[in-house]
């Protein structure tokens, strides 16, 4: 089997990429790195006079040689290697009539855990966006705990106004719902300490990337510093980054991208590394029902998973795919159907028109940029 085309097809806010063999077996991934999708879009083109011509069952090999070649470094490959080696799981699954998660080893989960966000423009409005999470069958919920345009206030409103957020859904829900704070990396690191320390009180599960992603020392002061376990990595995309990130002892929970740190063959990788370390593994998800479909193979594979998004607003997006994944309350039902367990209905991508990411910016009270 040889593969005669790698095509990437824009649509709404994704990036799927279709691997053609001269088989009649065609493969599906999605690239991640959302906001610069035009560029990964390029990207793939350029790669696939590389694959073309190749067995598409030398995953590794190909990994290998497309991520040591010294043109292809950065996000944007990284996020287009990523979306063409799920795409080769995907044809390696059907090409033998099992899952992804099989060939990486078997099962062994049979269902999904994810979290819901908690939104609202008030406190009460939070407080009754989790109670809905509640009845919907959501265990987990996750709050950014910050109103709009709040990098306008100064830090001790900030940490004022977050603490009564997350005191409010806590209320709303009791004690025995696992609940996080995205911070989205939109602080600075003395706010981050500070506001961590006033959150130990609501026995939180998780305070992810309190900091922009390029200081990892300056993340482990925060981690040093607050009684939180950290999760943090959704913005690195290779191996080495999230080794880093374990070396220094930064995070109980690491955050891979499946879509942007390398695939199925790089982030099982990190997986391993993380669980050596018992570090577990909450993956970033954005995307379409395509990459949902993907991460529950690898998180059906993996012994360490420990939750991701429900993302359940790519719902309206489930029309591209013959049977899309099948949730279940606050879970995603494992299926076992080969390769990453989804067909496309081409025909369908066209109605989603592609649509891009504008550069807006967030600004302090005196105009410089808070994140």
């Amino acid at each position: 089997m040889k593969i005669e085309r790698v095509t990437p097809i824009l649509f709404d806010r994704c990036l799927l990429v279709r691997v053609y063999t001269d088989s009649g077996i065609v493969g599906t991934g999605e690239a991640g790195l959302w906001a610069h999708h035009r560029m990964v879009h390029e990207a793939i083109k350029d790669l696939a006079e590389y694959y073309v011509g190749k067995d598409p069952s030398l995953i590794e090999h190909h990994a290998q040689v497309v991520s040591r070649n010294t043109h292809f470094q950065g996000a944007v490959l990284s996020a287009a290697i990523s979306g063409i080696d799920i795409a080769l799981w995907d044809i390696l699954g059907k090409s033998v009539g099992k899952p992804v998660y099989q060939l990486l080893g078997g099962k062994v989960r049979d269902r999904v855990n994810t979290f819901a966000n908690v939104v609202g423009d008030t406190l009460e409005a939070r407080a009754e966006s989790a109670r809905k999470n509640l009845k919907d069958g959501f265990t987990s919920m996750r709050i950014m705990p910050f109103f709009k345009d709040f990098e306008k206030d100064p830090p001790s409103k900030v940490v004022d106004d977050a603490v009564k957020i997350v005191g409010a859904v806590r209320e709303a829900v009791g004690p025995h719902v696992d609940l996080g704070v995205e911070i989205h990396r939109d602080l600075e690191l003395g706010p981050a300490v500070v506001l961590g320390q006033e959150l130990k009180p609501f026995r939180l599960q998780y305070y992810e990337d309190p900091l922009r992603p390029q200081s990892t020392q300056a993340l482990a002061y925060v981690a040093k510093h607050v009684d939180i376990p950290l999760a943090a990595g959704e913005r690195s995309f290779n191996l080495y980054q999230f080794k880093e990130i374990l070396d220094l002892e930064v995070a109980a929970y690491l955050r891979p991208d499946l879509s942007l740190a390398g695939g199925f063959t790089q982030v099982k990788k990190i997986a391993a590394l993380a669980e050596a370390a018992f570090v577990s593994i909450f993956p970033h998800l954005m995307g379409s029902p395509v990459n949902i479909a993907a991460y529950v193979q690898l998180d059906a594979a993996i012994p360490n998973y420990f939750l991701m998004e429900s993302h359940t607003q790519a719902d309206r997006l489930n029309d591209v795919l013959e049977e899309p994944p099948q949730r279940d309350g606050g879970w995603i039902v494992v299926p076992d159907r080969p390769g990453i367990g989804v067909e496309i209905r081409e025909e369908a991508l066209a109605k989603h028109q592609a649509r891009g990411a504008p550069i807006t910016g967030n600004f302090h009270a005196d105009g410089s940029v808070a994140h």
